[in-house]
């Protein structure tokens, strides 16, 4: 059975005070949650607190972004071996606003999933369809195509470390939702482009939902066959929100 992970994707947001209180309260109310897998994705600026107040607990922490080399004259960048130093374990690979925002591409987001393997990271693969894509029915296509563009780079063995996350980037903020259904209906999509590589990691692989899980209904999400937990936006922001999603995974 594949154990269910929330994690806390942060953005840019937040302050020193404010990131050592939060984790402080996640860090407290989550005693009795480790039959699911909790993990805390701050600002990279939030990552020495991150480490200083999980270490030794059950909350693993990562980061929202690498860069693909290990060092070198790459200003602003932060190389995944800057990640392990700080003790992280996972990292945020292909999310809708760096492919929409920072313009990355397919084969940029390939790239920096291998990067993140080869810091030993487990990255964190988001995929899915915008707005325009999805009236136009071409969630299928755009699924495939950013899972196909991973595969052929890293091979379909590299999921055996890896998780996916599924953003339906049109219910991200825009008023509309995906009702658990539908999300269930792309996240077996999912798995069935995974199996028809390797039947054994389709099962095992984690598939996260990531269209704005709020606690009014994870629940309804997490009780779908396919779908292994939320990537959390705003709510990880709010202790007690993040915390209800988190029993929710229970």
């Amino acid at each position: 059975m594949r154990k269910k992970i929330v994690a806390g994707n942060w953005k840019m947001n937040g302050t020193r005070k404010q990131a050592n209180a939060l984790i402080e309260a996640i860090k407290n109310g989550a005693n009795n949650l480790s039959s699911s897998e909790i993990i805390l994705l701050p600002s990279f600026v939030y990552l020495p607190e991150a480490q200083n107040l999980l270490a030794n607990t059950q909350i693993a922490w990562g980061a929202q972004n690498l860069y693909l080399g290990d060092a070198g004259a790459f200003t602003g960048e932060i190389s995944g071996a800057m990640l392990t130093d700080f003790g992280c374990r996972y990292v945020l690979v292909g999310h809708s606003e760096r492919r929409a925002l920072f313009h990355e591409d397919l084969n940029l987001v390939a790239a920096k999933f291998k990067a993140a393997q080869h810091a030993k990271l487990i990255p964190i693969l988001c995929v899915g369809e915008t707005l325009t894509e999805h009236q136009q029915g071409q969630t299928e296509n755009i699924i495939k195509q950013q899972l196909a563009s991973v595969i052929e780079a890293a091979s379909i063995d590299a999921f055996r470390q890896a998780v996916i996350a599924y953003e339906p980037v049109w219910a991200i903020g825009t008023g509309l939702t995906a009702t658990p259904e539908q999300a269930q209906t792309v996240h077996a999509l999912i798995r069935e482009q995974l199996a028809q590589h390797d039947a054994d990691i389709a099962q095992r692989t984690r598939i996260l939902y990531g269209g704005s899980v709020k606690a009014d209904n994870a629940q309804g999400l997490f009780a779908m066959p396919d779908i292994d937990g939320g990537l959390v936006g705003g709510a990880s922001l709010d202790a007690a929100s993040f915390l209800a999603i988190c029993q929710a995974a229970v």
